[in-house]
């Protein structure tokens, strides 16, 4: 469920960020005490498309994701993705789980705009974080973003592989 933004949110998402937030909708989820960890961007930022709907903002998950990162999990995954057919439509699944929360979630102006400008065809194709390449994973941060709010198969992956739900669920403010 999307919650809208209070002043407290808007506080520890900048203490959070380092920098005063800006193009965000709602906070799409909370740890269990209450601190903001996924936010849900608006689709047209700055006069621009930003094909980017959960930005993970949870400074504790954001650090835990970026060591297994360091590790070369990412191309560990692609690899995986290529061998398995199975997680493959899975990832693929969640791509388009994203695509369809991202259009479900837009405004009828940014719609409009969007489409205006003849950038509906990237908002239908662009997956997680606005990756072209399904087969592809470019962030973790952007995919366990979707995973706490949708379905995303690398997300489960990095919870019954790495633990990252524990760490994630014991943020505390």
């Amino acid at each position: 469920m999307t919650n809208t933004l209070s002043q407290a949110d808007i506080d520890i998402i900048t203490k959070q960020l380092g920098r005063t937030p800006s193009g965000i909708r709602s906070v799409a989820h909370y740890s269990p005490t209450g601190v903001p960890q996924v936010l849900e961007m608006e689709t047209w930022v700055f006069d621009q498309p930003f094909p980017t709907l959960y930005w993970l903002s949870s400074s504790r998950i954001d650090k835990a994701l970026a060591r297994i990162e360091s590790q070369g999990v990412v191309k560990e995954l692609e690899q995986r993705i290529k061998d398995d057919p199975s997680l493959r439509d899975a990832y693929h699944a969640s791509h388009r789980d994203y695509i369809s929360r991202r259009w479900d979630t837009m405004s009828d102006d940014h719609k409009q705009i969007i489409e205006q400008k003849g950038f509906t065809h990237l908002f239908e194709t662009l997956g997680i974080g606005g990756i072209k390449n399904w087969d592809q994973v470019r962030c973790l941060h952007m995919q366990y973003g979707h995973h706490l709010v949708g379905d995303n198969v690398i997300g489960k992956i990095l919870d019954e592989e790495y633990g990252i739900r524990e760490i994630a669920d014991a943020e505390t403010q």
